[in-house]
């Protein structure tokens, strides 16, 4: 219909003057930081930080593997956390159908953190039973 093309581009315009004030406020906010900012290269500028403590070292430490395998599983959990509250605002309305869903998602979440725990994804920094065995072999 040629009548509804107009009154969809008739509740279009706002959307787009914004769109364009947006766009040139935006220009105008980088054109005057160019301008306006300090154009000067210190000795401490083109350090990493300028907080007027001198570098010692190097910035990149090596991380073991483990260190982000639990960082995932951090952020894996912590993510089905907010499901689970999504399910406890919706308790009512979800009746024993969302009842019996949300006990077989942290079933299976149990599950997974028995598996992990099991092949040692859990284990943080160093066995101290190895140390300990290896301890006994080299003084007896």
């Amino acid at each position: 219909m040629p009548g509804n093309e107009i009154h969809s581009n008739h509740q279009l315009w706002p959307l787009l003057l914004y769109a364009g004030i947006v766009f040139i406020l935006l220009i105008a906010i980088l054109f005057l930081s160019y301008l306006l900012g300090q154009h000067h290269h210190d000795r401490a500028t083109s350090k990493p930080y300028e907080g007027g403590i001198e570098q010692t070292g190097s910035a990149r430490l090596r991380f073991s593997a483990q260190f982000y395998l639990v960082a995932m599983l951090f952020v894996i959990f912590d993510v089905e956390a907010v499901f689970i509250i999504l399910w406890a605002l919706g308790f009512y309305e979800l009746g024993w159908f969302g009842y019996a869903g949300v006990a077989i998602f942290i079933g299976q979440l149990v599950v997974v953190l028995i598996y992990e725990w099991g092949i040692g994804a859990l284990d943080i920094g160093v066995d101290g039973r190895k140390i300990l065995r290896k301890y006994r072999e080299l003084t007896s």
